[in-house]
């Protein structure tokens, strides 16, 4: 499967630095890892509870959550297989910055767009990074890990901007998932590269 930033719609590649850090903090990336595959699910939860009147939502989200929370046990696994600890979550410096960008004062329809939408981005930068992590590290089998789950966040960010056509006027969706790239390509270049996230 071939992935670029110009599939993914993101502005700006990841600093290339960044998988030479990773490279010396495998165990730190794993466990932010699996803290970024829980948000992920409970965030979809977060979202079905929030509009449970939205049936096509409902019914999308709720494999989706069951695959996130599939990852996340996988990535346990990897972390005991290695004999490393969960040890506590660690602040994703990245995607507060991003939920920060959520019109959610009074503005239901707003806030629903700007939730699917930034999810969107967000599996569209780990889709990114999953594919520099399958195709820099020297472990095969967590090359081949990584290759698995870049495919499968590469359907939900697809997911997650054709839900939001659903629900509201395309040329907003796409209006404001412009605006959305760019500022989250901002983002990106006000954040140090560390070896320890994810994102």
């Amino acid at each position: 499967m071939a992935l670029s930033l110009t599939t993914l719609g993101l502005e700006l590649p990841t600093d290339p630095r960044w998988t030479d850090i990773v490279a010396m903090q495998l165990d730190e990336i794993l466990i932010d890892h699996a803290y970024c595959e829980q948000k992920a699910a409970s965030t979809c939860i977060s979202m079905i509870v929030h509009y449970p009147e939205k049936t096509e939502l409902v019914e999308t989200l709720a494999p989706i959550v069951a695959e996130e929370w599939g990852h996340f046990q996988r990535v346990l696994k990897e972390l005991k297989r290695r004999n490393i600890p969960l040890g506590r979550q660690r602040k994703d410096e990245y995607v507060g910055q991003l939920m920060k960008l959520v019109r959610n004062k009074g503005d239901y329809e707003g806030a629903l767009l700007d939730r699917l939408l930034i999810s969107g981005l967000i599996e569209a930068r780990s889709c990114e990074r999953f594919k520099l992590l399958s195709e820099s590290l020297e472990d095969e089998s967590l090359q081949k890990f990584y290759r698995e789950l870049m495919i499968s966040e590469a359907g939900h960010y697809r997911t997650f901007i054709e839900l939001a056509e659903k629900y509201l006027p395309v040329e907003e969706v796409r209006a404001r998932w412009k605006e959305l790239l760019h500022q989250e390509a901002e983002i990106m270049r006000s954040l140090t590269p560390r070896g320890d996230r994810i994102h």
